[in-house]
């Protein structure tokens, strides 16, 4: 269980929640302690340049022994614990101090006279003191035209402030890191509920049931848009399965009936008289119901594999003017023995690269729908022409039409619209001619109305592929 929680999305993002926000803080810290302490020494700084000015002042009103009367009594009022002074000369000889038992150890560095007199600067240090282990910070400062002043304030109380800040901060941190785990889980957990809600919903999902759906949050945030687009992926897989199921049961319907006729040849031939006209017959109905299974699931693999992306299409330049008027004066005799007139626009050198097998086969398949479905009388006329780079083929006719509704679902497999039920066919043909059409980044599309006949257009790139 444990192993089960540290692999979850909600452990990780807490995490980095967690390390994230104690990084900060700790970047934090450092800043406001770097300040603190620059403050503090500042302020250390300026009161001992006031400290210098003081005694810088003292000398010009009443010389030496003025100033050697300020160290003592500054010492005493500050406390000699935490302030010395010291009256050097250049040389380093000390010739004044207040009480420096506190301070034996603050020794006169003479390479920080050197420093001084060379660069003429006041010039500061932090030192620690041996016999207290506590750190200050010491002024060196001309006072007179020979006479330097050495002067320091122990930083205790500074060190003070900063060790209680540490404090603070190491207690406060604490603090921060556990509110911040525990924060980061709920809210996490609470921003994650949606996700689980997906995957319980998805768990109940099966073949037979995909009713269910996840209830959206309402809010259009990420979790909203991702239970919204599950909902469309269990929509497309239902229309998917609801349509897999219609496919099996129109193959089953359509292979029942020719397997159905060939027993029943069979039992003819078996109950009659033998003789070899029955048995001819018997064989000739067999091998034309045997051909319409065989047309059928020949046309149903060209379609599966064409839309795998796995048909065997040999593409090469070709002439469309002259495969639509061969594929017109085959249909001809068709037309006019139901006297249906058929008239021809074609245009002339429409070129295209394709295949010129498949693509007559397309053709044929809207050819012979249209003569089917078109009474005694009526009138077909085939339109070919460029346009916009673009060979378009109009079959128009006057046969029984297409209701709006239905425009679409005729191109799907074995779908037969009720008012061609009565008329042979499996369904195929136009699936078959769209699936060709568009291998060749075409289009098929109709339109027409219930009685009002129909056409049907299709549209071929005349450069949809590079012509050597």
């Amino acid at each position: 269980m444990k192993n089960k929680m540290i692999h979850t999305i909600a452990f990780r993002l807490t995490l980095w929640f967690t390390g994230i926000f104690t990084i900060c803080s700790s970047v934090a810290f450092v800043l406001f302690y770097f300040l603190a302490s620059q403050t503090l020494q500042t302020q250390i700084d300026q009161e001992l340049l006031d400290n210098a000015a003081k005694f810088s002042a003292v000398i010009h009103r009443n010389g030496l022994m003025g100033a050697r009367e300020l160290a003592v009594v500054e010492a005493q009022t500050a406390g000699e614990k935490l302030m010395f002074f010291r009256l050097v000369y250049p040389t380093g000889e000390v010739f004044a101090s207040s009480h420096m038992s506190y301070w034996k150890d603050a020794h006169v560095r003479q390479s920080a006279l050197r420093q001084l007199i060379l660069n003429k600067n006041n010039l500061f240090e932090t030192i620690l003191i041996p016999s207290t282990r506590k750190r200050a910070r010491i002024l060196y400062s001309y006072v007179a035209t020979n006479v330097i002043l050495q002067t320091g304030i122990a930083m205790e109380s500074s060190a003070r402030f900063l060790t209680a800040f540490k404090k603070v901060f190491v207690g406060a941190m604490g603090f921060i890191i556990i509110f911040s785990a525990i924060s980061g889980w709920l809210l996490v957990r609470k921003t994650l509920s949606g996700v689980k809600t997906i995957a319980s919903t998805a768990q109940t999902i099966t073949g037979s049931n995909l009713d269910a759906r996840v209830a959206g949050t309402g809010n259009k945030d990420e979790l909203d848009h991702l239970a919204n687009t599950f909902n469309s992926m269990l929509d497309r897989i239902g229309a998917l399965v609801k349509s897999i199921r219609e496919m099996s049961d129109n193959i089953a319907h359509d292979l029942k009936t020719p397997i159905a006729r060939i027993r029943g040849f069979a039992e003819l031939a078996l109950v009659h008289e033998e003789s070899m006209e029955n048995y001819r017959s018997m064989a000739a109905n067999t091998i034309e119901e045997s051909d319409r299974v065989l047309d059928m699931i020949n046309t149903m693999l060209v379609i599966s594999k064409a839309e795998a992306g796995g048909g065997d299409f040999k593409f090469k330049k070709t002439n469309l003017s002259t495969m639509i008027r061969d594929a017109c004066e085959l249909f001809a005799p068709l037309a006019e023995d139901k006297q249906i007139a058929f008239d021809q626009i074609i245009q002339d050198q429409i070129y295209c690269v394709a295949d010129i097998k498949m693509l007559q086969r397309a053709f044929s398949n809207l050819l012979d729908n249209a003569i089917k479905y078109t009474p005694e009388k009526g009138r077909i006329r085939v339109i070919a022409a460029l346009k916009d780079h673009q060979a378009v083929i109009k079959i128009e006719d006057t046969g029984i039409g297409i209701a709006p509704e239905y425009v679409e679902k005729i191109f799907e497999r074995f779908y037969r619209a009720e008012s061609s039920r009565t008329s042979a066919g499996t369904g195929l043909g136009l699936s078959l001619a769209r699936t060709i059409v568009r291998q060749h980044n075409g289009n098929i599309y109709v339109s027409g109305r219930q009685g009002k006949g129909a056409v049907f257009v299709m549209t071929l790139p005349t450069c949809n592929i590079e012509v050597i």
